[in-house]
């Protein structure tokens, strides 16, 4: 890790441990290909089984800055008219150094209020782990002008660790072709702090897309070859943080691809690109942030994969409508 990283990571940790500081949840470029992440109100919306898995690899050019696993599971069932979702995911930031977790669990009632529009209402309850790895700090007592880190530190280690429970909701309202949701994460707003008091500020997610087929026929029953053009727009905000993302996703089976823009309040963030392949039931997708901030390409923008299966699913359950939105996954 270079000199200026490794000086930064224990200010980092001073910060978390003995002031009130208010963290932020891991972030995602691929919203669609990890539904359970971004609304509950995605749980069981694909009515047969479904499987994701998302790997973000962010600022690579800062080794070890951030590193983000996640994985979900989902299915619709007929005898509680609606759906049940696992998701779990793990983060490491500085090579370690600071590691959360969370794993959560689902429910969304499915409504249907007319033959054309439909309703999810979803649940989540969540537990999450945070923890700070002592061993791995360095500090400024340790630099010796000639040699580097090669002395002792002065300062006194110690166990930083915090966790507890976690809830969140959503709404989701769709057609054949149209999709509006929004989402409500940490309601109770939980303390996560090491040391003080600090709690994770609720985080707000409004979400919607609309698919156009190009060929002529329903979006939502297109075949391979079909041009599916699929605005979508995205606004969260957490704490101070506020963010809009807007793009488009094209969609021709079995190739897909995907431009988004990301910016803040304050200014432009970063372009996605991204590209997938779609095989029977699998789904695979690949985006690459273009960092277009002040920071420019010194981070190393961001690198994210996305894989999704789909399960074979029981005859009696495919009258339902499934929610494909958008086209990319």
């Amino acid at each position: 890790m270079p000199q200026k990283a490794r000086l930064l990571i224990p200010i980092i940790v001073i910060l978390l441990a003995g002031q009130e500081v208010r963290g932020q949840d891991p972030h995602f470029s691929q919203f669609y290909a990890n539904p359970l992440y971004l609304n509950p109100a995605f749980a069981g919306s694909n009515i047969c089984p479904r499987l994701t898995t998302n790997y973000r690899n962010q600022w690579p050019a800062i080794s070890g800055a951030y590193v983000t696993y996640n994985a979900g599971f989902d299915m619709y069932f007929d005898a509680i008219s609606g759906g049940l979702g696992l998701l779990a995911y793990s983060d490491r930031s500085g090579e370690g150094v600071l590691s959360s977790s969370q794993f959560s669990f689902m429910y969304a009632y499915r409504l249907k209020v007319s033959r054309t529009f439909s309703i999810n209402a979803g649940l989540q309850a969540s537990y999450f782990q945070k923890s700070v790895d002592w061993t791995k700090l360095t500090f400024g007592d340790q630099i010796d002008p000639q040699w580097g880190f090669v002395n002792q530190t002065s300062e006194v280690g110690g166990t930083y660790e915090s966790s507890g429970a976690d809830f969140s909701a959503g709404l989701l309202g769709y057609t054949n072709n149209f999709f509006i949701g929004i989402a409500a994460h940490h309601l109770t707003e939980p303390n996560e702090g090491f040391r003080n008091y600090s709690e994770l500020p609720l985080k707000l997610t409004v979400h919607g897309g609309y698919d156009i087929e190009l060929g002529g026929g329903p979006a939502r029953q297109y075949r391979a070859g079909d041009l599916v053009l699929s605005p979508n727009i995205m606004y969260m905000q957490q704490g101070q943080f506020h963010q809009l993302n807007y793009g488009l996703y094209l969609n021709m089976k079995p190739i897909l691809a995907g431009l988004w823009y990301r910016q803040f309040f304050e200014g432009s963030d970063a372009l996605v690109v991204m590209a997938g392949f779609e095989y029977e039931k699998y789904k695979f997708g690949y985006s690459y942030d273009i960092t277009v901030s002040r920071l420019s390409n010194a981070s190393g923008g961001a690198h994210e994969i996305s894989m999704m299966l789909k399960f074979n699913c029981p005859p009696e359950r495919v009258r339902l409508r499934e929610i494909e939105c958008p086209s990319f996954f």
